[in-house]
């Protein structure tokens, strides 16, 4: 490659040209003729896989700066690494699971999410789920899609089939594209966006992009360098190789202090609040002591008088520091110490 060719040295991450937000497409790189390359994530899932070195984190980092911005799209992040890759990210995230049980319980609740934007459209008389500030998507981002244990895998399974409509959005990267790290083919198929970065074998390509890529001209097994990817979906239909930006760790640190993930958000818009107790904080610590089987998400949400965003961040940070656990799905308790 010359000097002169976009794709011989990385180019740093140009920031938002525009509010940022999950309905417009955002910038992850750069194309080979230099102009920048864009995707879209409302109403679609995405799969990411190449092999160690290939840049997959790069490409993770550039996706979630372009999302932690925008204020109508909430992200939660799944490292079964013990958090080494998202970590850095983590005061912007909703929720961080970090452990094969804290997966399952991330998953857990983004089904009991999704079920009730289901509900809550129903009512409404709509039938997509439109984000906005009050009312945001909603973006799962696995970094190790193949570590998920198999109880969260089958929940993925029906997010991606069942999420689109309710503004719910998975995106899963991984280092082995095999077979059963995606379902056996089940979530695999419901990926609207395949970004492919460097792989060993012919195969992997195809597992990855789809069934005949690699005799279509998609190959990435001959790429060398790091962060190099093709890109297929609605609005990326040849072969043409990009590179992902560079976010170097500074960058990251600006982002995440810039847009952190608050810790009390607004009283819920969706319905009446409740300011029969103003303290929010006592409300939720009530109803998770007020009976022994505990208290659900919807209950919380009544009783405190905030959002589901907010009930979430709350109870993760009480989890995190042992003074509630999950009783059964969807049910949570107090531990004998109160906060």
């Amino acid at each position: 490659m010359t000097e002169t060719d976009p794709l011989a040295r990385p180019n740093p991450w140009p920031g938002h040209d525009h509010p940022a937000t999950i309905t417009k497409p955002i910038a992850i790189g750069v194309s080979e003729d230099g102009t920048a390359v864009t995707v879209l994530l409302l109403r679609r899932h995405v799969l990411i896989g190449g092999v160690v070195g290939a840049g997959k984190s790069g490409l993770v980092n550039t996706i979630l700066a372009g999302l932690i911005p925008a204020d109508d799209v909430t992200v939660w992040g799944v490292d079964l690494k013990g958090g080494m890759e998202l970590g850095p990210w983590a005061q912007s995230l909703g929720r961080l699971a970090t452990t094969p049980d804290d997966a399952l319980t991330l998953f857990t609740a983004a089904w009991e999410e999704l079920n009730r934007r289901t509900r809550e459209q129903a009512q409404r008389g709509e039938r997509t789920w439109n984000p906005t500030r009050e009312r945001p998507a909603l973006a799962i981002l696995v970094d190790e899609f193949a570590e998920l244990p198999p109880e969260a895998l089958d929940i993925a399974d029906s997010l991606a089939r069942l999420g689109r409509a309710v503004a719910v959005t998975l995106i899963a990267a991984t280092q082995r594209p095999t077979q059963d790290a995606t379902g056996n083919g089940a979530i695999r198929s419901q990926m609207d966006v395949r970004i492919a970065l460097r792989v060993r074998e012919r195969a992997d390509t195809d597992l990855i992009l789809g069934a005949g890529a690699y005799k279509s001209g998609w190959r990435t097994d001959a790429f060398t360098l790091p962060g190099v990817f093709l890109i297929l979906d609605p609005d990326h239909t040849t072969p043409t190789p990009h590179r992902a930006y560079l976010l170097d760790d500074d960058t990251v640190a600006d982002i995440t202090s810039r847009y952190p993930t608050p810790p009390a958000l607004p009283a819920r818009s969706d319905g009446p609040h409740t300011d029969h107790n103003p303290d929010p904080n006592s409300a939720l610590w009530t109803a998770l002591t007020a009976t022994p089987d505990g208290a659900s998400v919807p209950d919380l949400v009544t009783a405190t008088g905030r959002s589901r965003r907010w009930v979430y961040y709350a109870l993760q940070q009480l989890q995190e520091a042992g003074k509630v656990r999950q009783a059964a799905p969807g049910r949570w308790h107090a531990t004998p110490h109160r906060p």
